[in-house]
């Protein structure tokens, strides 16, 4: 029996994901499983790294029952998943301690340090990211300070895929996007020691595995991880990018030929645009976003990312059915998103404004600052509810054009990828607020089918990335939305105002955060 399906895997922040596509990108199925993970004092957010390994492992077998013939058929397993954060292994090859995820803000207080001293500024010439508390960099700074017994037990630091990875082939690698990005140089792909250096951290150069490219290196399927999955042993199996690297691959970022950009919007949200030469990159003056090696020769994609997108949107659907419960109606969020999704556009615009800050952990893009939230501006008695529903979504346009601008601007197109693609009102406004079309892909499962082509590309299924483009991306792109001229003439009276207000909130976000303090004592 030919084998002529791929399987990827992407292990995501809330969800597991596993689908199977054949060899020209369609997909065949999928089985999933909720991820979980806990939070803690100081901004500790941690996961179960056993737990994850046992859930992963249980969606692929579920994969494995449904499809049948499976074992036989699989040419490729690849992996993906949430970036960032701190996954220790001893030497054993079990947790050192719990996952440290990238929703973390303990290492907050180490990056306004590196800031203050100057290191900051000196990786991202480097690295061409802002330092953030995401990190594993800072992550591993404060572990120093306040944890060393759990780096002395420790052997390497990983990430959730490079967990799984090491689950299912037995190797302690990760992938050169995160390698690069947090310890390394985004022109060469090689760690740059110095950086641990200036973090104060040198003596854990030790815990940094080896960097892989998926679309050159797979490794085989180890016994018992074959066993648990059903899968053959022995099954090549790939390391993709950082999930938001193979999102923006399955969704259209890189085109040969053409300027287009990408965004992800979906509980956070990540804006990219590709530069085909790393050595022809113009970095912005002010450390912020990531510089990630795409999974092409030479290329790098410069991406911002706005801590939280749908979450914003989320808050506001659940307070109209807050709202609704008081009065004695009880509306699903499904039909509460519907309902509102669809008067959007109908809501006169105003002078309002929303800074979309609502996560706890604060904002990274294109700003670093922990204390960061939300705030609404320039509202009246003649503010309806269905207008602070407009300017939330008008918040997240804003917020994206922020990233952008920190980019080098907008493209020439956007394409758009995560849940809330699919909302019309949502593809308008940020069309216009960005000014150039926006083209939606009817790929569903980006990520994993990024992933998944960088998983043919390593296996000979494909001769080169731009030829798993034309196969996989090019026949899901959809049509474009144009910008709507009076809208787009709105955005550009309001985004100075956005900037300038945010700009101004720092001092005043720390005065609130030691309030908070004050009152959690």
């Amino acid at each position: 029996m030919a084998r002529d399906l791929i399987i990827a895997m992407d292990a995501g922040t809330s969800v597991i994901k596993a689908l199977v596509f054949d060899l020209k990108g369609k997909q065949i199925a999928d089985a999933a499983r909720p991820n979980s993970y806990t939070t803690g004092s100081g901004g500790a957010v941690e996961q179960d790294m056993a737990r994850t390994w046992t859930d992963s492992v249980a969606v692929l077998a579920e994969l494995t029952a449904k499809v049948a013939g499976l074992k036989a058929r699989a040419a490729v397993l690849a992996i993906t998943g949430q970036g960032d954060g701190t996954w220790l292994m001893d030497k054993d090859g079990e947790p050192a301690a719990p996952a440290w995820l990238w929703l973390d803000s303990r290492a907050a207080g180490i990056v306004h340090e590196m800031d203050a001293k100057g290191v900051r500024q000196k990786m991202y010439e480097r690295t061409g990211c802002g330092l953030n508390a995401c990190n594993s960099s800072s992550q591993l700074a404060w572990m120093q300070r306040h944890m060393p017994e759990v780096l002395a037990r420790t052997t390497t630091a990983n990430h959730c895929k490079d967990w799984l990875y090491y689950g299912l082939t037995g190797e302690r690698v990760t992938d050169v996007t995160e390698g690069v990005f947090t310890f390394g140089d985004f022109r060469t792909r090689q760690y740059v020691p110095e950086i641990l250096d200036w973090m104060g951290i040198a003596d854990q150069q030790r815990l940094l595995p080896e960097m892989v490219d998926g679309t050159r290196t797979t490794h085989p399927l180890q016994a018992a991880a074959a066993k648990a999955t059903g899968l053959p042993d022995g099954l090549p199996v790939s390391l993709g990018s950082v999930d938001v690297a193979c999102t923006a691959l399955g969704a259209g970022l890189y085109e040969p030929g053409r300027e287009v950009g990408a965004t992800i919007i979906g509980s956070t949200s990540m804006h990219m645009r590709l530069e085909p030469k790393a050595g022809n990159l113009q970095l912005a003056p002010e450390p912020s976003g990531y510089t990630m090696a795409f999974p092409v020769p030479d290329a790098v994609s410069r991406m911002q990312s706005n801590m939280a997108a749908t979450l914003n949107i989320d808050w506001i659907v659940d307070l109209a059915r807050d709202a609704a419960r008081t009065l004695g109606h009880e509306v699903s969020r499904k039909d509460a998103l519907l309902a509102l999704d669809s008067r959007v556009l109908d809501a006169k615009p105003g002078v309002e404004i929303y800074h979309p800050y609502i996560h706890e952990a604060g904002e990274r893009g294109p700003f670093f600052n922990a204390d960061a939230r939300a705030q609404f501006i320039g509202l009246s008695q003649k503010t309806s509810f269905i207008d602070l529903v407009r300017t939330v979504y008008d918040g997240l346009v804003l917020a994206a054009r922020d990233c952008y601008a920190a980019i080098g601007g907008a493209p020439s197109e956007i394409r758009v990828a995560g849940g809330a693609a699919r909302s019309k009102a949502l593809k308008t406004l940020l069309a216009s607020g960005l000014g150039v079309p926006v083209r939606e892909s009817t790929r569903e499962e980006a990520g994993a089918a990024g992933t998944a082509m960088m998983a043919a590309v390593a296996i000979g299924v494909e001769p080169d990335m731009a030829s798993a483009v034309r196969t996989w991306v090019t026949p899901c792109l959809g049509g474009t939305v144009q910008p709507d001229p009076a809208l787009k003439s709105r955005y550009d009276e309001l985004f100075p105002i956005y900037v300038k207000t945010r700009k101004a909130m720092p001092e005043i976000w720390a005065d609130l955060t030691r309030a908070r303090n004050k009152a959690s004592q």
